[in-house]
């Protein structure tokens, strides 16, 4: 059984900070999945924020590129997202995502396992 449970959403004004975890608990050894991060606005589809492969491989969505570092701590079974210069379009639920060995995408397709999420709110 793998379960993924995030932290540290809140709300914050337009270009602060915030930083999500995600912890994993796990049968499989952590270092064997691929981790992402995924965002949901109120009436809007979920989309990929940030990716981070078994072999340290990263990817980003544009609209977040330069601004959100994705990372991970295998010894803590932990995973986060660092997001700097919020954006009132970030306001969302944040999710984690994994999946065992390498995803090439970040769509929903590509991750078989996921968080309860965890909410952003960004005022400007």
């Amino acid at each position: 059984q793998v379960q993924l449970t995030e932290a540290g959403g809140g709300s914050v004004q337009a270009g602060g900070s915030l930083r999500l975890s995600c912890e994993t608990s796990s049968p499989y050894p952590y270092s064997v999945f691929s981790l992402a991060w995924f965002r949901q606005a109120p009436g809007k589809e979920r989309e990929g924020v940030a990716k981070i492969d078994r072999d340290g491989g990263l990817g980003y969505a544009e609209s977040v590129q330069g601004r959100f570092t994705v990372s991970r701590n295998n010894a803590k079974n932990t995973l986060y997202l660092q997001m700097d210069r919020l954006k009132p379009e970030d306001t969302a639920t944040y999710y984690c995502a994994a999946s065992v060995g390498y995803r090439r995408g970040l769509t929903e397709d590509d991750f078989d396992y996921w968080g309860q999420g965890t909410q952003v709110t960004v005022s400007s």
